[in-house]
């Protein structure tokens, strides 16, 4: 019996890991479910955000990916210095907060920036970036990178070997290895970044609007904030979760299974490069795609820092212990599941990706406004929310090593009686380290520059930065709103270094 109390006694942390991810995405779907009025029927306003929502995210994949498979050949072709900062630039899209980028991409492309004003000299009518264009475009900057990162990880999967035998028979590696490894790694590449698309909310609420420029999380927002539709609500998220759910399973399916097979881990060397004009091309496409907003933030948030309300700080402050909070529980929550481990714990880590935030947002809006204003627990709930979402990403960084440090030390632990947090804390984390510091990284980063679930619940008193943010470029203080930009972008830029270079320090000895 005692040994079956323990055995309760580890579990428990995973069990309640279980049941908080259960209740943030079928418990929150089961409340909008019972509060959606069925017999109402979907309106034809209804519709058409259903609609937009599948066009943009099918565009947004479709150009993304388009645009990615020569960058990418191009950077698993071609050596030159730069590369890594190159491929570290890659990366940087997905940690930069939506609505800093979004003033980015509006610095670029919106009526007062850089591309319309060469329009307007060159005599050339200007161009609008609001509406389903203005949408895509947004999408296909955040997710252009991921896709090259996805599409790169195919092309350095192809072992060496494989040149050198399509070498030998003087065959063409672009039909014989390219195009078999593209259509086993693009389909999946398609899907990832089509369900991103479709649980998009705070590019539509920037950058759409509008009838036919509105999206279903959009809707839902709309529902709640400006009509208080709390049954039109409900019956919006249950299609939102529908489609998500369907994303998700399909990308599921789609995932390949068998790779190029194994080589002997030779250094690939290509004959097959041809003219460095093409590949240049597609670099310096991406490169100034990718930096240009960047480098807009920089120049216009800098005077703006000093144009700021002190409100910019206090929501600031606000957005920093949200996004403290959210990585705790993050980490504490991927720790728990990866410690047990299968194929349950699998399936639970990555429920959310299918459950969007702002779903989650609407069940917990049903689920408190009987009881207590929506706004007192605004921050808890954004912490909850948010740590929910980040947490495939956690799950994914750190069971591997949770797994290996079980696998090395497992027989030995258990002869020393090492069980539950002294297993933790002797054997596990010293070893997790690394993972451990990037998952917290990533989750604080993800949480600092979310516009989302924050948005339902709160008031001028709880406001975070991003929603700070999105409020003056409402209320056209522009340069303020660069200014809070610059400041969410170093602020959610030094969490995740903070985070990862803690995990780093001291994690070999």
């Amino acid at each position: 019996m005692a040994r079956g109390l323990v055995a309760v006694i580890n579990r428990l942390p995973a069990w309640l890991a279980m049941a908080l991810v259960l209740g943030l995405t079928f418990g929150t779907l089961a409340a909008v479910a019972a509060r959606a009025e069925l017999g109402r029927g979907v309106s034809s306003a209804d519709w058409a955000a259903v609609r937009f929502t599948i066009t943009q995210a099918i565009a947004s994949a479709l150009i993304s990916v388009a645009l990615a498979v020569p960058a990418a050949r191009a950077l698993a072709r071609r050596s030159f210095r730069g590369r890594r900062a190159l491929i570290t630039l890659m990366g940087a899209p997905f940690l930069l907060p939506v609505i800093v980028a979004v003033l980015g991409l509006l610095a670029v492309f919106g009526r007062g920036g850089v591309l319309n004003g060469a329009l307007a000299a060159l005599g050339f009518p200007q161009i609008s970036i609001y509406g389903f264009w203005g949408v895509v475009l947004a999408h296909v900057f955040f997710n252009l990178p991921l896709a090259v990162r996805l599409i790169l990880q195919g092309w350095q999967a192809i072992p060496a070997e494989r040149f050198r035998l399509t070498a030998s028979l003087n065959g063409s590696v672009f039909r014989l290895l390219e195009v078999p490894m593209l259509a086993r790694v693009v389909p999946g590449a398609l899907l990832v970044v089509f369900l991103i698309c479709l649980t998009s909310f705070a590019v539509a609420l920037t950058l759409g609007g509008g009838p036919r420029a509105t999206t279903v999380e959009l809707a839902i927002y709309q529902a709640i904030q400006f009509d208080f539709d709390l049954g039109r609500a409900a019956l919006l998220a249950c299609i939102q979760f529908a489609l998500g759910l369907s994303a998700a399973f399909v990308a599921w399916q789609v995932t390949p299974s068998q790779g190029m097979g194994r080589g002997l881990d030779r250094i690939v060397q290509r004959w097959d490069k041809g003219s460095v004009g093409f590949d240049a091309l597609a670099l310096t496409f991406a490169t100034v795609f990718l930096a240009l907003p960047l480098l807009m933030v920089l120049l216009r948030g800098a005077p703006g820092l000093f144009d700021m309300p002190n409100a910019v700080w206090a929501a600031a402050g606000r957005s920093v212990i949200v996004a403290v909070a959210s990585a705790v529980l993050c980490v504490a929550l991927a720790l728990a599941l990866a410690m047990r481990g299968g194929v349950a714990v699998s399936v639970v880590g990555v429920l959310p990706l299918a459950a969007s935030g702002l779903v989650m947002g609407t069940g917990l809006f049903v689920l408190v406004y009987p009881f207590v204003s929506p706004r007192s627990v605004a921050l808890p709930v954004t912490v909850l929310v948010n740590a929910a979402l980040a947490l495939p990403f956690a799950v994914r960084a750190i069971a591997p090593a949770v797994a290996d440090a079980k696998r090395d030390y497992g027989r030995l632990s258990a002869s020393l009686g090492l069980r539950g947090w002294d297993l933790l804390r002797i054997v596990v984390i010293p070893r997790a380290r690394r993972p451990l510091g990037f998952a917290a990284g990533l989750a604080a980063a993800l949480s600092m520059g979310d516009l989302g679930v924050i948005t339902l619940f709160a008031g001028d008193a709880q406001e975070t930065l991003p929603l700070t943010m999105y409020r003056l470029m409402g209320s056209y203080q522009m340069e303020a709103a660069a200014g809070a930009g610059l400041l969410l972008l170093a602020l959610s830029l030094a969490l995740f270094w903070l985070c990862d270079q803690g995990g780093r320090r001291d994690a070999d000895t």
